[in-house]
């Protein structure tokens, strides 16, 4: 498959984002006087969006929807003060986007991140790089939906049939798949290749190095359509 547009999740894929995230997350647990959570809990809590994030976190007398909007607000209001702590770019992402730049292949970020941490986060890594990023948007379901793919690809006027989408977890396979797009499974990222797998990932990419390989080989496609 000739590629002409790569899609990327942003947390785990294009930066390792974790420990921001658990440290804000356990603040607000602090603050609440519930127990707090380790590094490896929140790489399964995190993935589909702040508030589902938020409700993993929360106890479950605290799930009802008064309590998590204040949640939600605390989180948010901690996280977008120390998103840029601990957060850094995983190591080769820098190369990978030069050789995708090299080759003429576009690229996008599509997360389940809130739109403006999204925008400001990615501004802050890797300034001037992405001009296409999309967050949540009110209105448009998140991933694993493909609204949302539909939607960044006719703003950046891509063709779906020469795009592939490069993720983490599960979710991001399952966006790929029900885009119509190749999932490409990210191995350094949050979530295990047997997660990535099961998923039906169409390939997988121990680093942004092997990735760029990759794509700029021709080598992903769907597995359905070449089977």
């Amino acid at each position: 498959m000739t590629v002409s547009c790569v899609l990327f999740d942003l947390d785990g894929t294009l930066l390792n984002t974790l420990q921001d995230l658990a440290d804000a997350a356990n603040h607000v647990c602090r603050a609440n006087g519930w127990p707090e959570h380790s590094l490896e809990e929140y790489r399964y809590f995190v993935g589909n969006g702040i508030p589902k994030l938020c409700w993993r976190f929360s106890p479950p007398a605290a799930r009802d929807e008064a309590t998590q909007k204040e949640v939600l607000a605390r989180f948010s209001a901690r996280y977008d003060a120390h998103k840029e702590d601990a957060t850094a770019p995983y190591p080769g992402i820098d190369r990978l986007l030069d050789a995708l730049e090299g080759a003429g292949v576009r690229f996008g970020v599509l997360t389940n991140k809130e739109n403006s941490l999204a925008r400001a986060v990615m501004e802050h890594y890797f300034p001037g790089r992405f001009a296409y990023v999309q967050g949540a948007l009110p209105g448009v379901p998140v991933k694993p939906d493909p609204a949302g793919v539909r939607l960044l690809l006719e703003r950046m006027g891509a063709d779906p049939a020469a795009t592939l989408f490069v993720g983490d977890s599960d979710v991001d396979i399952h966006t790929a798949h029900n885009a119509g797009l190749p999932g490409v499974g990210a191995l350094w990222g949050f979530r295990t290749r047997a997660e990535l797998e099961a998923a039906g990932a169409d390939a997988l990419a121990a680093s942004p190095d092997e990735l760029a390989r990759l794509v700029l080989a021709g080598a992903v496609g769907r597995k359905e359509a070449a089977g």
